[in-house]
């Protein structure tokens, strides 16, 4: 199904979504100020999920509806990375994460701060580097980690392993960001040093 680009770029539905998923970060943050933890720590899951389903759909509607946009383009890993970012800040925050898994975070965090500089030099030199199925793969599992550590103690009742199996999911894909991420960094030098060369 295609539909013609005929709405401003600012206005077509999945820059929409993009601007929807910049919106729950500080909602979803809200949520571990509520006094019910329980009750919050749902809410906060529910706002998570909905975010995903975001970004899945606004790059899928975007490419079937001809509606891809430099706006977009700019706006959708920025929406990931804040969420990515913010969801960890108040999990370790609230010592969901704590002890060596603070270093699975730091791993994770560190690395989107990095790829976002690489992929800016990058791109000056007109570079682009595909992401590759391990890095679909990495997304899949640090969402679904995030997922289990926001239901954290209230999803015991419901699946006993919920912490352990977020914080497994969550080293898992730190080992995965770390591969990845040197992806990005070789082919930056390599490029760096080819610019410097010339």
């Amino acid at each position: 199904m295609e539909r013609a680009a005929s709405r401003p770029v600012i206005t077509n539905l999945p820059n929409l979504l993009t601007f929807a998923r910049i919106a729950a970060v500080p909602a979803l943050v809200a949520c571990f100020f509520l006094s019910d933890a329980h009750s919050a720590r749902w809410l906060a899951f529910a706002i998570f999920t909905a975010a995903g389903i975001t970004d899945f759909f606004d790059g899928y509607l975007a490419r079937a509806w001809q509606q891809q946009s430099s706006l977009g383009a700019m706006l959708d890993p920025i929406a990931d990375k804040l969420l990515v970012g913010a969801t960890l800040m108040v999990l370790v925050s609230d010592q969901t994460i704590s002890g060596w898994s603070l270093l699975a975070a730091i791993i994770i965090l560190v690395r989107e701060i990095l790829v976002s500089g690489l992929r800016e030099f990058l791109a000056e030199l007109s570079v682009s580097v595909p992401v590759t199925q391990l890095a679909k793969i990495k997304t899949t599992v640090q969402m679904l980690a995030l997922g289990f550590l926001i239901v954290g103690p209230a999803g015991y009742v419901v699946f006993p392993w919920t912490m352990t199996t977020g914080l497994t999911l969550l080293w898992v894909s730190a080992i995965i960001t770390l591969y990845t991420g040197y992806d990005y960094l070789k082919a930056s030098l390599d490029h760096a040093m080819d610019q410097d060369s010339q």
